[in-house]
């Protein structure tokens, strides 16, 4: 098996953010974007780099970090709908060298709208999804608050307008969210990224103090507006951790839909422990302050520069109140926009929250490649494996998703192989593994696995497929067994033994003297054994593990794995590994 070492790709999307504020508009459907004052050019396009092609895979959840179906997400001119784990995939499509804008549309559900700094490889996006519950039912032609529990408040004087611009009378339907700066999923829900446009034209990036998101809809659903001329009061709390450095006033943004960037309009003041401004329309509304920016793209590796993946990554400004926090993903990378001409600290924690690693970075003047940041203290462990689908082929078009220590990633299949290299932590010892065949949609079940053997051998993505064995020996092509599989306990309660064997007779038989997940070996205590279709000298030593993971009651799976080296009949040393997810019988 060729397994090709894959770099994990972490996209920390604006790395400094402190917090963010919401409010929007439908960017797939007729946007109504106020006009641009005559003393702010920001109208003009930043300057968003050349066109490439790039690939991307991501995960669209819900508030609950769960999974959401049949989600249209679009990069580009591409399309693709997410599966049942919530996944998509987009190759090579046409995006800007500082900015792919990725758009996610479901009912029930508000736009989600993120964009990245694109880098080579599988670009690896989340975006979570806040449903668009109706807060508030109002009358046109008189003023009216609505007001979240936290104090968040908007004022409408009354008058609205349709997306044709015409006069609207009746009721109107408000939906309406705040996004508080101390969110932990700020970074997924967020729309952009908080890559931004000031009044005088500068490229910014922003640090937000809160966000509001408002929609408001008609009594027959239609997408409605505040009319032509009138404006609306926003109220927005300032978080306690926040109240020591919020300025007296501050800029506001609106987020440009069409563009995918934060676009500076109007000015907010601190009144009463609350940002106070007036808005002209409504799409995501954000109260920031403003820095200078660059892109900075780096890569984390370990002592001996093999990528990490599945590390929680957190970035510092001085002074900031609450850090963006990520889990890498992809190729180690990192690739995002941040303040100019400031020191940051850059903070790695495993899977436990334990601090690993921490240093200063910066300041950067320019856009930099900063190259590797090399956490020489800490290992990482490369979890491997092959993705075949019913036909026993390797998937050319899929991805390997692990779950540890409840941090969900994923990676793209290369030919049926994936690679996983994670921080393994103390107090967790296993992890599930799901194969998914994007072409098919074929998927395997959730399978447990121990670092004892890291190697997990084999995977099908086949829904008939409920259990297997596959078996290979040396570079010999896999055999898989699919039917007549047995496995059962021993008497005594602490035993069992698994078996099975083709029409051909070919057969496969495991006893083992433990039922407790653990690696063993055929000469420990409880020892383990094998036998397979070549007939091995028992009279010679072996280099045998047993790795079982999950011994689960009748009518659950039994899992194990094992890997190491053997000694045949004919004194010739071979090679073996077989993967076991088979239900027990007995």
């Amino acid at each position: 098996m060729n397994t090709l070492n894959k770099n994990f790709k972490l996209i920390l999307s604006l790395m400094v953010v402190l917090g963010t504020v919401f409010t929007s508009c439908n960017p797939n459907e007729d946007v109504d974007m106020p006009d641009v004052p005559v003393d702010n050019p920001s109208g003009s396009q930043l300057d968003l780099g050349a066109t490439i092609q790039r690939d991307f895979m991501g995960r669209i959840v819900d508030e609950n970090n769960l999974p959401i179906e049949n989600t249209v997400v679009s990069i580009g001119s591409k399309i693709a709908s997410t599966d049942a784990n919530g996944m998509f995939i987009i190759k090579n499509t046409s995006v800007k060298e500082k900015q792919a804008y990725i758009i996610a549309d479901k009912s029930g559900y508000l736009k989600g709208m993120r964009t990245v700094v694109p880098t080579q490889g599988a670009n690896m996006i989340k975006i979570m999804l806040i449903q668009d519950n109706v807060i508030a039912t109002i009358p046109s032609g008189s003023v009216s608050d609505v007001v979240l529990p936290n104090g968040t408040k908007v004022t409408f004087d009354g008058s609205f307008k349709d997306d044709n611009g015409n006069a609207y009378s009746g009721n109107v339907a408000v939906i309406m969210y705040y996004l508080d700066p101390s969110n932990p999923d700020i970074n997924s829900i967020m729309p952009g990224s908080l890559q931004a446009v000031n009044e005088q034209g500068e490229a910014r990036v922003l640090e937000s103090y809160g966000m509001l998101n408002v929609e408001l809809r008609g009594d027959a659903g239609q997408e409605l507006n505040i009319a032509d001329g009138h404006f609306a009061d926003i109220e927005m709390p300032v978080d306690p951790a926040q109240t020591g450095v919020a300025p007296v006033t501050i800029p506001l943004w609106h987020f440009d839909e069409v563009n995918g960037y934060w676009v500076e309009d109007g000015l907010a003041t601190l009144i009463g422990g609350k940002y106070v401004g007036e808005v002209s329309h409504f799409s995501w509304w954000n109260c920031d302050a403003q820095f200078p920016t660059v892109a900075l793209c780096m890569t984390i590796v370990d002592g001996v520069g093999v990528p990490f993946s599945n590390i929680n990554v957190e970035l510092w400004r001085g002074g900031a109140t609450y850090p963006r926090v990520g889990s890498s993903n992809g190729f180690g990378e990192i690739c995002g926009l941040i303040p100019a001409n400031e020191v940051l600290t850059l903070k790695a924690f495993d899977q436990c929250g334990v601090e690993v690693y921490t240093s200063a970075i910066g300041p950067f003047s320019t856009d930099t490649n900063y190259g590797d940041i090399t956490m020489a203290a800490v290992s990482s462990t490369s979890i491997t494996g092959t993705l075949i689908d019913c036909n026993d082929l390797n998937v050319t078009n899929g991805y390997a998703t692990i779950n540890y220590g409840g941090i969900f990633s994923s990676v793209a299949v290369t030919n049926g192989d994936f690679t996983f290299n994670v921080t393994e932590c103390t107090s967790l010892s296993g992890f599930t593994l799901e194969g998914v065949n994007y072409d098919t949609l074929q998927v395997t079940t959730v399978l447990p696995f121990s670092f004892d053997n890291p190697n997990v051998g084999n995977l099908i993505a086949c829904n008939g497929v409920t259990e297997f064995v596959s078996v290979q020996i040396d570079n010999d092509p896999v055999d898989y067994y699919l039917i007549n599989l047995n496995g059962r306990i021993g008497s005594d309660g602490l035993s069992f033994n698994v078996n099975t064997q083709t029409a051909a007779g070919n057969g496969l038989a495991i006893l083992g003297q433990s039922i407790v997940p653990g690696t063993y070996t055929s000469s420990s205590a409880n020892s383990f054994y094998v036998e397979t279709g070549i007939n091995m000298d028992f009279g010679m030593p072996d280099t045998l593990q047993f790795t079982l993971s999950n011994f689960g009651a009748i009518g659950e799976y039994i899992d194990m794995v094992v890997t190491g080296g053997f000694v045949d009949n004919n004194g010739v040393s071979r090679d073996l590994s077989i993967t076991i997810h088979m239900l027990r019988d007995f």
